[in-house]
């Protein structure tokens, strides 16, 4: 498939047939690639906790839900993937790698950093995921940890605690669901986010 069409194709889906697995081959296939994202001095600060087990998903479920509240249609929907990849962050990787002679921070500040490279590396590593994702003939998701389950989460699945979970993506055969209403809003054309040499000059 052709790389633009692979953006294209790309949408976030919060359906899919839970009795179709995602073959482990594709999973590997896909992690190949988003090592493959940039990181500032390379760094490499991420670590993808693939859970394909049922019982390992329904472990990631009951860690991150509120047991008081009700699921909204669209989580009830995200349940049914079969394979959920948590994308962590690791500040450290970087702090440390920043103190090399080479870079010379020695004193690991992270008010040093004008944005945590950590987390947005890895945000661009989950990207690939999804691309890829596309390629394979699967669809997928992404979506957060609330802040009050982040450790739960982390300590459910043996992961450090200095790790943040940045993201999840969701993965599996698309099922039908329905577009999601904020689609409605439409997608800002590059005349108005594109701005050529000075603001609110639209790069033509």
């Amino acid at each position: 498939m052709e790389f633009s069409d692979v953006v294209r194709r790309r949408r976030m889906v919060r359906a899919y047939d839970p009795d179709r697995p995602v073959p482990r081959d594709a999973l590997l296939r896909m992690l190949d690639l988003a090592v493959r994202a940039p990181s500032a001095g390379f760094s490499q600060g991420w670590d993808f906790l693939v859970l394909t087990a049922a019982a390992d998903r329904d472990l990631f479920w009951q860690v991150t839900s509120d047991p008081d509240g009700e699921p909204d249609a669209w989580l009830t929907g995200m349940r049914s993937a079969p394979a959920l990849v948590l994308c962590l962050s690791d500040p450290n990787r970087y702090l440390d790698r920043y103190a090399e002679p080479d870079k010379g921070w020695a004193d690991r500040d992270v008010a040093r950093w004008p944005v945590p490279y950590w987390d947005v590396d890895t945000g661009m590593a989950a990207l690939l995921v999804l691309l890829s994702a596309v390629d394979e003939g699967l669809a997928g998701c992404f979506f957060g940890v609330p802040p009050e389950h982040q450790a739960a989460t982390l300590a459910a699945f043996g992961a450090p605690a200095d790790r943040r979970v940045v993201g999840v993506c969701s993965l599996g055969y698309a099922a039908a669901d329905r577009r999601s209403p904020s689609l409605r809003r439409g997608r800002r054309p590059v005349a108005e986010v594109a701005h050529d040499g000075r603001y609110a000059v639209p790069f033509a």
